[in-house]
């Protein structure tokens, strides 16, 4: 995958610790955010030792999790301790915002969308533009941000929750969410009313470009939209950005 800019032919996230979390979840919603794609391409092959990388990504990711885990900990006992009235207010705050903020988990009817790439075989006999067979980051982002316009509840891709932080970052062949690379094919489900998130993503710019790239002879991308019954949102458990919080003054 090279990295969103690329177009198809044709058409194109105590006391001092409480407020920044009510900072960071009062801004949920909307738009999956590009911000830490910092440009690479999901399909370059600028990564010469990818299985080495996945490895690396997925320990730091257990690693950062167990760290939030800790301290959340720690803020719970410390609140628990001083039993301060303006400490429950703002727990009372916090838990109003986890729903919104996607901490809850999520479960109904939905549509599921799947994206894969051309086979192998297609894309070395295509004769236009090889990165026109495979998925691109902006593919991905485009489905995402047409289930949050139709008003889906929740979003997740390859099972993983989004969030208003949640960054989709392309590195080697593959595409990282919180830390975790996946390889497609990338399967992203939106839990709300059917009717208007079909109809949302059938009218969608980027996802009529794309579904032109499944007619290609000799085989073209994939794209799969069903309707799900009971899909399940589950709550976000991953490390909370808070580069945007600021702590209040002395």
């Amino acid at each position: 995958m090279r990295s969103q800019s690329h177009v198809r032919p044709g058409r194109r996230r105590v006391w001092r610790v409480a407020t920044p979390v009510v900072v960071l979840l009062s801004g949920v919603l909307f738009a999956v955010s590009a911000k830490q794609s910092d440009g690479l391409d999901l399909r370059a092959g600028r990564l010469t030792d990818l299985a080495s990388v996945v490895r690396a990504e997925r320990d730091e990711a257990g690693d950062l999790t167990a760290q939030a885990a800790a301290l959340n900990a720690e803020v719970e006992k410390l609140s628990a301790e001083l039993g301060d009235r303006s400490v429950a207010r703002v727990q009372d705050e916090i838990a109003t915002l986890e729903d919104p903020a996607g901490l809850v988990e999520k479960v109904g009817p939905g549509v599921q969308v799947t994206l894969d790439d051309a086979e192998v075989e297609a894309r070395l006999a295509y004769q236009g533009d090889p990165n026109d067979l495979v998925v691109h980051q902006q593919d991905i982002q485009a489905v995402a941000n047409a289930m949050w316009s139709a008003g889906a509840a929740a979003v997740t891709i390859q099972g993983q929750r989004l969030i208003s932080t949640t960054g989709i970052k392309c590195e080697g062949n593959q595409v990282t969410l919180h830390g975790i690379p996946y390889s497609p094919p990338y399967v992203i489900v939106g839990i709300g009313d059917q009717d208007r998130i079909e109809a949302e993503l059938t009218i969608d710019p980027i996802l009529a470009t794309y579904r032109d790239y499944t007619t290609i002879p000799g085989g073209g991308v994939s794209w799969e939209m069903v309707g799900v019954d009971q899909a399940v949102a589950p709550a976000y458990t991953g490390l909370l950005d808070l580069t945007y919080a600021t702590p209040l003054a002395d």
